[in-house]
């Protein structure tokens, strides 16, 4: 027996209050991106990835990791925050969700703007399973040393079996390929760079 044919009040059922994502993305992660008052001045606070993890160990980064069935980007940073840095969520104001970025392995991040209190500070403690070491950077440093940028293209890489003739290109298609900014802060000891360092000067631009 054929199926039904679709009709109006199908799409209307289906979409009717649906919430836009961005397509292709199968995998979404939250950082916190935390601002705290030190006697050197404002600063940010920064991770060292532990030497055992199976991925980018030893990297700086900012806490967070991949958001939950049911999360929100805020809800996700701060869990992660309590359970790399064990700073609990009343400790941070979350001022604002900062513009995201996606990333051509098909994953965005979502970096969430949070202000630490004293108390939570004073209840830092890194998990050693996680974090290596914390750092602070004032935000003076950084607005007074921009990074170096560097760049890498992405180039299409199209199979020779692809089917140009089905969308009436036989003699081929101009693929258009990209480009990806790599920023790299020159912090003592602790290179600030990657989606780390895109995060940081995407913020520090947006600075008056």
């Amino acid at each position: 027996m054929d199926e039904a044919a679709m009709t109006l009040d199908d799409f209307r059922a289906r979409w009717t209050g649906h919430t836009p994502k961005l397509q292709d993305v199968n995998r979404e992660y939250a950082v916190l991106v935390p601002l705290v008052e030190r006697p050197e001045g404002l600063c940010l606070l920064y991770e060292v990835r532990a030497d055992t993890l199976g991925r980018q160990p030893g990297e700086v980064c900012f806490p967070g990791g991949r958001m939950e069935a049911g999360e929100d980007p805020a809800a996700c940073a701060l869990r992660e925050t309590w359970e790399e840095l064990s700073i609990p969520q009343p400790a941070v104001e979350v001022v604002a969700q900062l513009d995201f970025l996606t990333h051509q392995g098909g994953f965005a991040m979502y970096p969430v703007l949070g202000i630490l209190s004293q108390e939570g500070v004073e209840q830092l403690r890194p998990s050693p399973a996680e974090v290596k070491e914390t750092f602070w950077v004032p935000v003076d440093w950084l607005k007074a040393h921009p990074p170096t940028v560097y760049t890498y293209k992405l180039i299409p890489d199209v199979k020779d079996d692809f089917p140009y003739d089905r969308i009436g290109f036989s003699q081929g298609y101009r693929w258009r390929g990209g480009h990806v900014d790599v920023p790299i802060y020159d912090w003592p000891g602790h290179p600030i760079w990657g989606l780390t360092g895109r995060i940081t000067r995407r913020l520090m631009e947006q600075m008056p």
